[in-house]
């Protein structure tokens, strides 16, 4: 990636993940509507970073327990079946345009006794390789920006159906390589978080099948603003997000099972005003609020009232058949609102189940706009040591 002057370089490379993430633009207009999409900083955190949710549309919050629960809802651990696992993922970014930007995710857990879990994730996020240059044209140097974020959490259960789990979060930053941007020094962006999520899982009895109700709740990244220069005023919200919904499992008898999940999610943060010709809020709300007070003030900040609020809110819709536990396919869509981003796409997936080892894939089909996913196959490689042990054991018996 090569430009004309240093300031643009860093601009395009700051705003690249914005524009393919979000899409739209603020003060632009579809059909007599304002197109008002909510930015912040860091959304790599936003990016579902494994293949098994990646091929149900992006939901997970109520699936069933699995390695890569940390992203999704951390108080699924307290229901794993498992004694500890790990898993890994990977997914290629800007495929079409670039072959070196990615997504990597490293995650496993550890079950300390019955009721209690805990598990340690690393989202690491590359941008490639960066030519910078000056107003001439002279290379100033090669650089890679980067980002990442390493989570611990704990889980417990709080009763027979429910469970809860804490998880904190370092946030790592470094996209300018402290490279001076209209005369001003930067530096990494540093930030700290936190996620709060709950968990219910109850096994309905009917006459023809066994049915599994799971709820899943997950507020994530409630964490402190970020900065990328020494100007202290100049700091950005990172992306709280509320992610809520239900999932329905179907044991239609020893071999066959379907599921079906929806998830709705909200960015915690405030929705920009619209500005009069002075700067002055003409509608909405100040954004340049506590983090605290930008949670609540999220609900009804909208420049465009209820209506405009009910759009913020983003759906995932996923389904997953299993053959045996040991084989599933899967399918979802993704909608986000024209105004809010316009992230409209079909997903496709596939596991494999054998011993200790697990294999899953997923494929992103855009429906309305380009997505930095599409024509992308991403995978998640994951082993369980505890259904090994469990294996040999009902081996050894037979």
């Amino acid at each position: 990636m090569r430009t004309n002057s240093l300031k643009i370089s860093l601009i395009l490379l700051a705003g690249m993940i914005f524009s393919t993430f979000y899409g739209s633009a603020q003060d632009s207009n579809y059909l007599g509507q304002d197109l008002n999409t909510i930015t912040t900083a860091v959304p790599f955190l936003m990016i579902g970073p494994d293949a098994r949710s990646g091929g149900m549309g992006e939901a997970g919050v109520s699936s069933s327990p699995d390695a890569s629960s940390m992203h999704w809802n951390p108080a699924k651990y307290a229901f794993i079946e498992d004694d500890f696992g790990f898993s890994m993922s990977y997914s290629p970014w800007l495929r079409a345009l670039v072959s070196d930007i990615n997504l990597a995710y490293l995650n496993g857990f550890k079950r300390l006794d019955d009721r209690q879990t805990i598990a340690m994730s690393l989202l690491y996020f590359s941008l490639g390789d960066i030519t910078f240059t000056d107003i001439n044209g002279e290379t100033i140097g090669n650089y890679k920006p980067n980002e990442f974020s390493i989570d611990i959490a704990y889980a417990r259960q709080l009763g027979p159906a429910w469970s809860g789990a804490v998880a904190a979060r370092y946030i790592y930053s470094n996209l300018t390589q402290g490279q001076f941007v209209a005369g001003a020094a930067t530096h990494p962006g540093n930030s700290v978080a936190a996620d709060v999520a709950f968990f219910y899982t109850k096994e309905l009895k009917t006459k023809n099948m066994n049915t599994l109700l799971n709820i899943g709740v997950n507020v994530s990244n409630i964490g402190a603003k970020i900065s990328y220069s020494d100007d202290n005023t100049a700091k950005d919200f990172i992306p709280t997000n509320l992610r809520f919904g239900p999932s329905l499992t179907m044991d239609f008898d020893e071999y066959n099972s379907f599921s079906f999940m929806i998830d709705v999610n909200k960015l915690l943060v405030p929705t920009p005003p619209i500005y009069d010709s002075i700067g002055g809020i003409e509608a909405g709300m100040d954004p340049d609020v506590s983090v605290v007070r930008g949670m609540y003030q999220s609900f009804y900040d909208a420049p465009g009232g209820l209506n405009e609020e009910m759009r913020e809110f983003s759906f995932s819709i996923g389904l997953e058949y299993w053959y045996d536990k040991q084989f599933a396919i899967r399918g979802g869509y993704f909608y986000e609102d024209r105004t809010k981003g316009n992230r409209k796409f079909f997903t496709l997936g596939a596991g494999l189940r054998y011993n200790v080892f697990g294999l899953d894939f997923s494929y992103l089909i855009p429906t309305d706009q380009k997505n930095p996913l599409e024509n992308t196959l991403r995978f998640t490689l994951s082993f369980n040591f505890d259904s090994a042990s469990l294996r040999t054991n009902e081996s050894l018996s037979r």
